[in-house]
């Protein structure tokens, strides 16, 4: 038999998950949307930058969890003519703008508390507790909403933002409560660099991992050499070479070889068990081999 074979399993479970992704993002974006504009308003009668950065915050994730549920309507489009494998790596692209944007969000959050410390402004501590409070309970239900769907980069992308406005709130609420029972004004913009600087580490974790989608790393949880060798391994089979595994989009990762075998008659049958293997041991349904008779691969060094 010339030429490859390719297999791949269009699941209705990942549209439905998929679906579901998108649902629970369009419910965050209309939570955060709202409440951005309580802690806009409780920020600006109080005079808070904790309230206020953490508005802005809320209004910058409203922006990502609006492109990351576009982005996950794109991603559930077919395949076409122009791209093949249809627009998955929306999900992706979505991320990396996140944790730019994000980064972006903390620079500014960061000057605003250095001009604060140099020119402390009174709060009102009381107003403070009562929003920072509320702003908890919503971001705590928004993290709920979005843990329901699919957890892809996407949708990880998105939760970075939401965590970070509830570490905000967190940081809001101390404030204000050192704030009202003390007066010491300067704990609202330190507490503004202690949260930037945890968004910041979960901010380039996502990155990191965005990155390495986008240069079709192998997924971390495989080895290529385990896999090469797992399917070497499959009766039949002289060698493995041209291996390469990358990821599409979350929980979509592809694989494509050329399998050098002893017998072309038999290439059926050690098709459909090196199919099982790599589905049932590695997690992997989008798989590509190009069957090579022995005779021709004799210069081929296997992996």
């Amino acid at each position: 038999m010339n030429g490859h074979e390719h297999h791949h399993h269009h699941e209705h479970g990942h549209d439905h998950v998929s679906h579901a992704s998108e649902h629970a993002l369009l419910w965050g974006l209309i939570l955060t949307l709202g409440f951005a504009a309580v802690e806009a308003t409780g920020g600006w009668i109080s005079g808070s930058l904790a309230l206020l950065s953490d508005a802005a915050h809320m209004l910058s994730d409203a922006t990502a969890l609006g492109l990351a549920a576009l982005a996950a309507r794109f991603a559930r489009l077919p395949p076409s003519p122009r791209h093949s494998y249809g627009l998955v790596r929306a999900e992706v692209l979505s991320a990396l703008f996140n944790g730019v944007f994000m980064l972006l969000v903390i620079a500014g959050i960061v000057w605003h508390a250095v001009a604060r410390l140099r020119d402390p402004t009174p709060v009102d501590g009381g107003l403070v507790i009562a929003i920072a409070a509320a702003g908890m309970l919503v971001n705590v239900l928004i993290i709920w909403v979005l843990h329901r769907g699919e957890q892809n980069l996407n949708v990880r992308g998105a939760m970075i933002h939401v965590i970070g406005d509830l570490l905000g709130s967190v940081a809001a609420l101390i404030a204000g409560l050192v704030i009202h029972f003390t007066g010491w004004m300067p704990i609202d913009p330190l507490l503004s660099f202690l949260i930037c600087a945890l968004i910041l580490f979960s901010c380039l974790r996502l990155l990191r991992d965005v990155v390495h989608v986008i240069m079709e790393g192998v997924p971390a949880h495989l080895e290529l050499p385990t896999v090469g060798k797992a399917m070497a391994g499959v009766p039949g089979v002289r060698e493995v070479h041209d291996l390469h595994i990358w990821t599409l989009s979350s929980g979509r990762n592809v694989l494509s070889a050329h399998v050098v075998i002893e017998d072309m008659r038999h290439w059926e049958t050690i098709l459909e068990a090196m199919r099982r293997l790599l589905h049932d041991r590695f997690g992997l349904e989008h798989v590509t081999l190009q069957p090579e008779p022995a005779v021709r691969a004799n210069r081929i060094h296997p992996m």
